[in-house]
């Protein structure tokens, strides 16, 4: 679930995992914040004027840079907050394979529009582009479970209400672009220019 959580005097969005007690038993602080909404930029000249971010309460959250595998019975997961599951080839900070995403959200956002659409769409890009299972539980968006191939297994639409269950899921390998994430391109696009003057010299 969802809490603002406190550390040193910052304030965090942060993802956490309970027992049947409600007893903490593992937590998650946002890495990427949504601008004006979640923090003002330069925030200590702004503030001067009166302003701060449109959502509730004066200061800016905090970021954290962290972003470790959550384990829970032996499943391990990636958490991600919101729109962090729009940051391709970003989502795992560690070499440790993990066995789904798991992704929380708010889409009250964007009101009635494609907004929720949109952001749901990022959710299937990411499982297959880390070839990972992905589960999404959304507040007035589109909540779902995703396979690997990035086919919707299960889903509830933003105007409904209810409760997904999955009993099994398919365990995966890393795939190309987990491991090397955006840079792969970078990759692609050196060896297409190294062959192309290499057959341009060829036939010099």
């Amino acid at each position: 679930m969802g809490i603002n959580s406190t550390e040193d005097k910052k304030v965090f969005n942060s993802m956490v995992v309970l027992d049947s007690s409600l007893n903490i038993l593992a937590k998650y602080n946002k890495n990427k914040l949504v601008p004006f909404g979640e923090f003002l930029p330069f925030e200590n000249f702004f503030r001067k004027f009166g302003l701060k971010k449109i959502t509730q309460g004066y200061s800016s959250f905090s970021s954290d840079v962290e972003r470790k595998i959550i384990n829970i019975n032996n499943i391990n997961f990636v958490p991600l907050i919101c729109y962090e599951i729009i940051y391709s080839g970003k989502i795992n900070k560690t070499n440790d394979d993990f066995d789904l995403i798991l992704n929380i959200s708010e889409d009250g956002w964007f009101g009635n529009s494609v907004g929720p659409y949109q952001h749901f769409s990022h959710s299937i890009f990411r499982s297959i582009e880390e070839g990972k299972n992905l589960i999404r539980s959304a507040n007035n968006g589109i909540s779902a479970f995703i396979n690997p191939k990035g086919q919707i297994i299960k889903h509830i639409k933003s105007t409904e209400r209810g409760v997904m269950e999955i009993k099994s899921f398919e365990q995966t390998k890393k795939t190309l672009f987990s491991s090397f994430g955006n840079k792969i391109f970078f990759y692609f696009l050196l060896i297409y220019i190294s062959l192309f003057f290499f057959l341009k010299n060829k036939g010099s």
